[in-house]
C-alpha cells in the first residue's frame, strides 16, 4: 500500500456526520478525526480561561496552547462547548494554528477520516472521497433533541431548534472557510436514512469515487 486514502467528511451539526464517519474509518481501517472537537476544545478552553470565544486574541492563544490531552476535557460534547467552538472557528488565527496538525494527521498512512465543516472545501481539498451529510433544521433538533435527553438533560425541542439555526448561520456566513459542500462532494441527506442505510449510500459513493479494489487494498 502506498500513500494515503482520505476521506472527508462535511455537514452541519446533528446531521449525523460523526457516526458516519466513524463506521468509515473501521470500515476502511484508517484513522479517525473529529475536527470539530478540536474547536470544542479551543472554545471550552478559552471559556476556562475567562475569555469571550469571539474575541480573536483570546481565543487564538487558546488554539496556540492546545494539546492532545485537551481534546479529553469534560463537557467537550456539551452545548456550550458547540457554541463557543462556531465562535473560535469563525477567528483565522484559530484556524491558521489547527490547520497544520489536521492536515499532517490526514497524510499519515494508511490515511484517514475526517469530519467537521469544512475537510473536503480547506483542510483536504484534495480528499481522496468528500461527503456532504446534511438533513433539515428540523430533523437534526429532534436528533439532538433526543440525545441531550437520552443523557438526562432537560432540553426542550423550540431552545434546540433555535440554536441550530443560529449555529448554521454562523457558520454558512463567517467570511472565513464557510459551512457549504465542496464542489466534488458527493450530498448525503439523511432525513429519511437511518444510520446504517446512511453507511450503506456512503461506501457506494466512496468506491464509485476512489474505486472499491483500490479502496480495500489501500485499507
Amino acid at each position: 500500500m502506498t500513500g494515503a486514502l482520505v476521506i472527508a467528511v462535511d455537514g452541519p451539526a446533528a446531521a449525523g456526520k460523526g457516526t458516519l464517519a466513524r463506521r468509515l474509518a473501521a470500515h476502511y481501517g484508517l484513522a479517525y478525526l473529529d475536527t470539530g472537537l478540536i474547536y470544542r476544545a479551543v472554545g471550552a478552553a478559552t471559556l476556562a480561561a475567562g475569555g469571550d470565544p469571539a474575541d480573536p486574541a483570546a481565543a487564538e492563544a487558546a488554539a496556540r496552547a492546545l494539546r492532545p490531552a485537551d481534546l479529553e476535557r469534560d463537557g467537550l460534547r456539551g452545548e456550550a462547548a458547540g457554541a463557543a467552538a462556531s465562535k473560535v472557528a469563525a477567528v483565522p488565527g484559530v484556524r491558521a494554528a489547527l490547520l497544520d496538525f489536521q492536515r499532517r494527521f490526514a497524510a499519515a498512512p494508511p490515511g484517514a477520516v475526517l469530519d467537521g465543516r469544512d475537510i473536503g472545501t480547506v483542510v483536504c481539498p484534495e480528499a481522496d472521497a468528500k461527503l456532504f451529510v446534511t438533513a433539515s433544521v428540523e430533523v437534526r433538533a429532534q436528533r439532538r433533541l433526543k440525545e441531550l435527553r437520552d443523557k438526562g438533560e432537560d432540553a426542550i425541542y423550540a431552545t434546540v431548534l433555535r440554536d441550530l439555526a443560529a449555529r448554521d448561520e454562523r457558520d454558512s456566513g463567517r467570511d472565513v472557510a464557510p459551512l457549504k459542500p465542496a464542489e466534488d462532494a458527493f450530498r448525503l441527506v439523511t432525513d429519511d436514512l437511518d444510520a446504517d442505510e446512511a453507511f450503506e449510500r456512503a461506501v457506494e459513493a466512496i468506491d464509485r469515487k476512489v474505486g472499491s479494489a483500490e479502496a480495500a487494498d489501500r485499507a
